[in-house]
């Protein structure tokens, strides 16, 4: 088997992808559920299915739709959603995995105009990538941060050494039975990153997950315009004022 460092992008597909969370005109697909094709497994109004635009060559792209409510948003959810939502998107994201016909797979989410996603509906993906390591530019140092709040088996911090830079947000499951206070504490990141006191002028975040050592580790994103210095040298900034963005997160969900 081959392996490779980068991802084929469709273009001929990519340009025939519908796109609304900069168009709020066009139509949303996942809103016509009775026509939606490939679908894969559902649970109350979560469902997966097969990415109608597979823009990725040597993948296989799944599509998770969240809600039926498209203007809803996953910070908004009520805790038993959140809870049914994670171990669902968790399970299918183990799934194909245990398959063994993927070097890795992915499981992620785009919110917002500066996200790099192209349908405003709440939306997660699985991809299963037949010859990339998503961990290859991976490291533990990712994902050490300060303390926001530990818990039995999860722990919730604010980045020290971020992959990109500035605030990123950890949850770190140690123990799958505590699951649902990883939601918990994946809804403040979230509920945090769309504060305006907190993060002000931001409409866009990014959730990644990652399994490594034996943990499951989700990172969240807030989403601006990208710093000119990742872009052309991948040097990450980090804002002089992390624990004053700890207490913030403290008083106000904590």
């Amino acid at each position: 088997m081959s392996y490779q460092s980068q991802l084929y992008f469709n273009i001929a597909i990519g340009s025939q992808k519908p796109e609304s969370i900069r168009n709020r005109d066009t139509p949303c697909p996942f809103c016509d559920r009775e026509h939606l094709t490939g679908i894969i497994d559902e649970k109350g109004t979560i469902m997966l299915l097969k990415n109608k635009y597979p823009v990725l060559k040597e993948t296989f792209q799944t599509v998770l739709i969240e809600t039926d409510q498209c203007d809803s948003e996953l910070s908004l959810y009520p805790k038993d959603h959140m809870y049914t939502l994670l171990e669902f998107a968790i399970t299918h994201w183990q799934r194909m995995i245990d398959s063994g016909e993927y070097r890795s797979v992915l499981l992620f989410k785009n919110h917002g105009p500066n996200s790099g996603g192209t349908i405003a509906h709440p939306h997660m993906q699985i991809v299963g990538l037949r010859h990339l390591d998503q961990l290859a530019h991976v490291s533990e140092d990712h994902f050490q941060g300060i303390v926001i709040e530990q818990d039995v088996g999860v722990e919730f911090n604010l980045s020290t050494l971020p992959r990109m830079g500035f605030y990123e947000y950890n949850v770190i499951l140690k123990d799958t039975s505590r699951l649902q206070r990883m939601g918990d504490y994946i809804q403040i990141g979230v509920k945090s990153i769309l504060c305006g006191d907190i993060h002000p002028r931001c409409n866009s975040y990014n959730l990644f997950f990652y399994q490594l050592n034996g943990r499951i580790i989700a990172k969240i994103l807030p989403r601006y315009i990208t710093s000119p210095l990742f872009v052309g040298y991948s040097i990450p900034q980090v804002g002089d004022n992390l624990h004053e963005k700890v207490m913030q997160i403290k008083e106000r969900f904590l």
